[in-house]
């Protein structure tokens, strides 16, 4: 078996930046062993996998350890494989069926739009123990869907963030603050996900559909600039639509090869 695959640095238009995807263009779906022993092997946060269904592709995603139900970055570089590659016309929206539904890619000149579901958040309290890692800068925390949202004092804070595996290794983490005063971010954000094998994910699609409707309430507007401060950072401009959002943004292939198997 021969596997078109492609390395894409997604939400960043500069090599090296950015959230790298693993992308496998397919002829038939293998089994899930195989999926998952080939994101192992790319050992990136997500590695898509695509194969044609309807007027669009079926798309899944897999860390080294798991199927994810979600995935914004590697449904960006997705895209923008088919696209770069001439498989699909740069005019065409793109419909990808996926473990959450019908999502969708459309190409505006060198940014891509992507139509993800939105998610709401509720009130919540730290987990035992994570007060030592936040010192005095907690400002309020959230649960989301899978995952704790936790506002920090300043942009500054988040960046500065020092994550402790330990005691993250049971649950993921959104922190996020208003950006800093003068700079061009709404807000900023870092994601934990040690459960699934990713300590931090440099740039993560689907923390953005939790912080969208979590800022709308808090700066009443639906449009963000945003940036996710980790070692390798990305912006995202962020969309909220009613029960939806969208985020838009670049990638750039880096890597381009064939799995044999």
């Amino acid at each position: 078996m021969q596997i078109r695959f492609f390395q894409v640095d997604a939400f960043t238009n500069q090599p090296f930046k950015g959230n790298p995807a693993g992308v496998c263009l397919l002829e038939s779906m293998p089994e899930d062993h195989i999926l998952t022993s080939i994101a192992a092997e790319n050992n990136l946060a997500e590695t898509a996998f695509l194969l044609p269904e309807n007027d669009g592709y079926r798309l899944r995603w897999f860390s080294p350890l798991v199927e994810i139900p979600l995935c914004g970055h590697a449904t960006l570089a997705s895209a923008h494989v088919l696209w770069e590659t001439g498989i699909i016309p740069v005019t065409s929206t793109i419909p990808f069926y996926t473990m959450s539904g019908l999502l969708t890619a459309t190409r505006h000149n060198d940014w891509i739009e992507l139509d993800f579901p939105a998610r709401n958040s509720e009130p919540a309290v730290l987990p035992q123990g994570w007060e030592s890692m936040f010192d005095d800068n907690v400002v309020n925390v959230a649960y989301s869907v899978d995952r704790y949202l936790v506002e920090l004092a300043s942009a500054a804070a988040v960046a500065d963030f020092a994550p402790d595996k330990r005691l993250l290794a049971t649950n993921k983490c959104v922190i996020t603050a208003r950006g800093a005063a003068g700079s061009p971010y709404d807000f900023v954000s870092r994601f934990f996900a040690t459960p699934i094998g990713i300590d931090e994910d440099p740039v993560t699609g689907s923390a953005h559909c939790s912080l969208a409707t979590y800022w709308a309430a808090r700066l009443h507007k639906n449009e963000f600039f945003a940036y996710q401060s980790s070692q390798r950072g990305g912006e995202l401009k962020v969309i909220l639509q009613g029960n939806r959002v969208l985020l838009l943004g670049q990638a750039i292939t880096v890597i381009e090869g064939t799995f044999r198997i």
